[in-house]
């Protein structure tokens, strides 16, 4: 990319623009964006553009910046913030999961620290009640994005057929509820279900976490790989003293966490606990 205009954009966007956008993001969210990100930061802020209706990307991030567009800036944390998400992604946690809470004794709270549209925190509560054969086992699930978007889609635990596909006709039956007439082709997480999880906005960058106590499970999972390695040792050190000296913290299957933090160890594959006498007091 160069400073030139590109003549097949609706937009100019230049290099120093997209540069602008890498360093807003990171300030504001702690997300790197790779060089290859160019096209897709393009697409995105594009249309921030023009529900702005701005005609430049040079304008919309001087109004950015100067504070002259109101809660914009949750629009473009928003618009960059990547949501790929299933129910029960990366299975080999799940088991591990029930396997840890049926240990313990309640009440057990949880935080699913990148909750996205609700998927991850909904698989986590099917999971507790299938550990305790009950629909209101003593567990409290916190589930926190940064993106308030799909923080209002996983609090209405709406989904097409095709999100729950790869599920057993038993979970669904037990977990989902099917709609009718408008809602064909559409399942709502069941009520009992969502009363365990309370969903909240949170950046992992802020000054203060809206967190109370300590857990014992945290789940931040594919959240690391968007964030430089001296951002992710700040974060993991935020989360040491939140973890109950027995807590788990799960991993994605792409992040390492040893490498970035003495505190922890591994206790199974991506899954980290305290490293013995690092559990805060």
């Amino acid at each position: 990319m160069t400073n030139k205009a590109d003549s097949n954009k609706e937009f100019n966007f230049t290099k120093s623009d997209f540069e602008r956008v890498r360093t807003l993001i990171y300030q504001r969210a702690g997300i790197s964006l790779a060089e290859s990100k160019q096209e897709m930061v393009y697409s995105r802020i594009a249309r921030r553009l023009r529900a702005t209706g701005l005609t430049s990307f040079s304008d919309y991030l001087n109004d950015l910046e100067a504070g002259r567009m109101g809660d914009e800036w949750e629009a473009f944390v928003n618009a960059l913030t990547t949501n790929l998400t299933s129910f029960f992604r990366e299975s080999h946690h799940f088991p591990l999961l029930a396997e840890h809470v049926r240990d313990l004794t309640g009440p057990i709270t949880i935080w699913c620290s990148a909750s996205s549209t609700g998927e991850e925190p909904y698989s986590i509560a099917m999971t507790v009640c299938e550990a305790f054969n009950s629909l209101t086992p003593p567990v409290h699930i916190i589930a926190t994005d940064i993106d308030t978007n799909v923080l209002a889609t996983a609090e209405q635990g709406v989904y097409g057929l095709d999100r729950i596909d790869k599920m057993s006709p038993e979970r669904i039956k037990r977990f989902f509820l099917r709609g009718k007439g408008g809602q064909e082709g559409m399942v709502r997480v069941r009520p009992e279900l969502r009363k365990l999880v309370s969903f909240k906005p949170l950046n992992l960058l802020a000054d203060g976490w809206p967190l109370q106590g300590q857990f014992d499970v945290i789940f931040c999972r594919n959240v690391m790989i968007y964030f430089d390695k001296a951002t992710q040792r700040k974060i993991l050190a935020r989360f040491v003293p939140l973890m109950k000296p027995h807590a788990l913290l799960f991993a994605g299957h792409s992040e390492n966490f040893l490498y970035v933090s003495d505190a922890l160890k591994l206790r199974g594959k991506t899954v980290y606990e305290l490293e013995a006498g690092r559990a805060a007091r």
